[in-house]
C-alpha cells in the first residue's frame, strides 16, 4: 500500500470513529433524556446505537463520562466554529459592551437548548449518584470560570458600573446563564428563545453597566487587543 493510500485509509478510519462517536452521543442524549440518569445503561445506548458495550466504556469511560461528552458538544453550540471561541473573538472586534452582552444572549438561545437539559439531567441524579455528583461539581465549577473570564472582559474595558465587582459580576452572569433560569422560562412557562435570550441580556445589562452609555465601549485600538 502506497503512502497516499495509507493516508486514505488512516483519514477514513478517523471519519468513521467520528461518526460513530456522534451516534452514540445522539443516541445517549435521546435514552437519557426520555428514561433519567438512572434508568439509562450503557448496554441499552450501545444497543440502540449499533456497537459494543465495550466501546462506549473504551471512548467515555463510562456514563458519566459519556453525559460529560454530550454537555461538552453542547458547548460547541451548531456552528462550524465552537461558540466560546465565537464569543471570546466577538468581544475582540466588539466595541460596545451593550452589544456584547445582548450578543450573549444570541449565542445562549443556540447553547441552552443542548446544554440545560442536560446540565438538569445531572443536578438529578446528583442526589443518589456519586460521579453524577462529582460531574455537577465539574460543570458548575467550568461555568463559574467562563463567567469570572467574561467578566474578567468587561472589568479590563472598563464597562462595569462603579461599584460592581468582578465576583459580583461573575456571579451575576452565571445566574443569568444557569440552566435553572432556562428551565422556568423555557421549559416550564413556554417562553420562546428570542424572549428568553432577550430577558437574560437587558437583566445583565441592568445589573452590570451604567445607566449612561459612554463608559460602556473602549477604542477601536483596545478592541483590537
Amino acid at each position: 500500500m502506497d503512502v497516499k493510500a495509507r493516508r486514505y485509509d488512516s483519514r477514513r478510519r478517523r471519519e468513521q470513529a467520528l461518526r460513530s462517536r456522534d451516534r452514540v452521543l445522539d443516541v445517549a442524549r435521546q435514552l437519557l433524556l426520555e428514561r433519567g440518569y438512572a434508568s439509562t445503561t450503557i448496554a441499552s445506548i450501545a444497543e440502540a446505537a449499533d456497537v459494543s458495550v465495550e466501546t462506549v466504556y473504551k471512548v467515555f469511560g463510562g456514563k458519566a463520562g459519556l453525559v460529560r461528552a454530550i454537555w461538552e458538544r453542547g458547548l460547541a453550540g451548531s456552528g462550524p466554529i465552537p461558540a466560546w471561541r465565537r464569543s471570546d473573538e466577538m468581544q475582540a472586534s466588539e466595541a460596545d459592551a451593550r452589544s456584547v452582552i445582548r450578543r450573549w444572549g444570541a449565542l445562549m438561545t443556540e447553547v441552552a437548548p443542548l446544554t440545560a437539559p442536560i446540565l438538569l439531567l445531572i443536578r438529578a441524579a446528583a442526589a443518589a449518584d456519586a460521579e453524577a455528583e462529582a460531574l455537577l461539581e465539574e460543570t458548575d465549577r467550568s461555568r463559574l470560570e467562563r463567567m469570572e473570564h467574561n467578566a474578567g472582559q468587561l472589568l479590563q474595558r472598563g464597562a462595569l458600573r462603579e461599584g460592581v465587582t468582578l465576583e459580583q459580576a461573575r456571579d451575576l452572569l452565571w445566574l443569568y446563564s444557569s440552566a435553572e433560569l432556562y428551565e422556568l422560562l423555557v421549559l416550564r412557562r413556554g417562553w420562546s428563545l428570542a424572549r428568553y435570550a432577550a430577558f437574560a441580556a437587558e437583566g445583565m445589562i441592568a445589573a452590570l453597566l451604567p445607566t449612561a452609555g459612554p463608559n460602556t465601549s473602549m477604542s477601536s485600538a483596545q478592541a483590537g487587543q
